[in-house]
């Protein structure tokens, strides 16, 4: 049974509990049918296959309420700047059979977010330098141009429909975060990520409320015409089932989730660990994506400690960012020491070097020093391993059983969603 918050977010479920197919499929449809959608065009955001949500019952459950109901209906997968998704990855992502999407979703249009074509993309304005200023705490001074996938702005109603869990840029992930990064243009994803890389991951992560990264994202997110609405929910650990969902203003539902998500996805140590083993479920390709299982473990390892991440499947740093492969991975300290160096890259590459390589000093006399190591135990050869500045183990050596015996090694199964933090 829904219920109304005072914010006006609709709510079902809570940390204690799943909802049952007939609860999901209700919820959708008890508000989506109140919506004032007849007749207007939808486009529905959903996020691609490295974020874990029963999709297709989602998906199912908004087509089934729309269709015949709205003027166009575009289902458009929220990349980011990650691989696109092939028409084999998409039907299983949203349950129909590969070149029959017609077959599930009559009258209806499945895109990938194509962030690599310029075309793709309509400017809605900019972010003055002044105003990244404020936002950022005076971090940034720095002008954005705000460009967004034209199926946004082509549509009458865009409906935000996706997980929300710790997130390292922005504290939670979800919400307006699907418009920026998620369909977005690379001008704002480089001024957020890099934000985010200067305050830290360890500060950002699983922080409740408007992080200045999320006040950036609801800033852009404030200059999209059209309407939008979020339907958002909140995974169960490790399945495909719902503790909750929200729906309403993105901003809006997308906390009342967060603050779920906050119960939920957060797991607490008394004492920090000598050495994490972090098991990369396959839903992550590269290392970019896979990098996840660092960030959730890093808040609860002990100087000098060792985060490992096995992943055995994983054979590509960053498939769809090759700088990395020349930048490597380092402190934040690093680039801001050496800016004159690094500041025509894309900062969302600097952002992912130091998300994955943690806490650390840089300075030209002593160097780099990392406060824990960082080691692949991936199918990425050793020597590129090495030359991007990471450890590394033969992925075959490794018996988690074996390491999940030893008192100072927490082994983390399917990581990269929960976020583990010292009490």
């Amino acid at each position: 049974m829904a219920e109304t918050a005072a914010t006006g977010v609709a709510q079902a479920g809570g940390p204690h509990g799943v909802l049952t197919e007939d609860e999901i499929r209700a919820f959708v449809h008890d508000q989506l049918r109140a919506a004032h959608l007849d007749g207007r065009s939808v486009c529905v955001l959903v996020p691609d296959g490295t974020r874990s949500c029963p999709l297709p019952l989602l998906v199912s459950a908004i087509h089934g309420v729309l269709h015949g109901r709205v003027s166009r209906l575009t289902v458009l997968v929220a990349l980011g700047t990650h691989a696109a998704m092939s028409e084999q990855a998409l039907a299983a992502h949203l349950g129909y059979a590969a070149g029959a999407v017609a077959g599930r979703y009559p009258s209806t249009t499945v895109l990938n977010h194509a962030w690599w074509d310029r075309s793709t993309f309509a400017n809605v304005g900019a972010i003055g330098a002044g105003r990244i200023a404020e936002l950022s705490g005076g971090m940034l001074r720095h002008t954005v141009h705000v460009r967004i996938n034209r199926a946004v702005i082509e549509h009458d109603v865009t409906i935000i429909a996706g997980p929300v869990f710790p997130h390292e840029v922005a504290g939670f992930s979800g919400g307006n975060k699907y418009l920026f990064p998620g369909v977005s243009a690379g001008e704002l994803i480089d001024v957020s990520h890099w934000l985010g890389a200067l305050i830290t991951s360890a500060k950002t992560i699983g922080t409740r409320g408007i992080t200045p990264v999320r006040a950036l994202i609801d800033e852009a997110a404030s200059m999209v015409p059209g309407e939008r609405l979020a339907l958002c929910v909140v995974t169960k650990s490790r399945t495909q089932d719902l503790h909750a969902m929200t729906f309403g203003d993105p901003s809006a539902a997308w906390a009342a989730a967060a603050d779920v998500s906050a119960e939920t996805h957060i797991r607490y140590l008394d004492a920090p660990v000598r050495r994490v083993l972090s098991l990369i479920p396959a839903r992550y390709g590269d290392m970019w994506t896979g990098a996840k299982g660092f960030y959730k473990v890093e808040p609860i390892v002990a100087d000098g400690g060792q985060v490992v991440l096995y992943a055995p499947h994983i054979r590509e740093i960053a498939a769809t960012h090759p700088a990395i492969a020349q930048i490597g991975y380092h402190c934040r300290d690093y680039f801001v020491q050496q800016w004159d160096r690094f500041k025509d890259l894309h900062w969302g590459d600097l952002a992912h070097s130091t998300h994955l390589r943690g806490a650390g000093t840089y300075d030209e006399i002593r160097g780099e020093c990392d406060r824990v190591t960082v080691t692949l135990a991936t199918g990425i050869p050793e020597d590129v391993t090495r030359a991007v500045n990471l450890g590394y183990l033969d992925p075959a050596e490794i018996d988690p059983a074996a390491w999940a015996a030893d008192p100072e090694t927490l082994v983390v199964p399917d990581a990269g969603e929960d976020l583990y933090r010292l009490r």
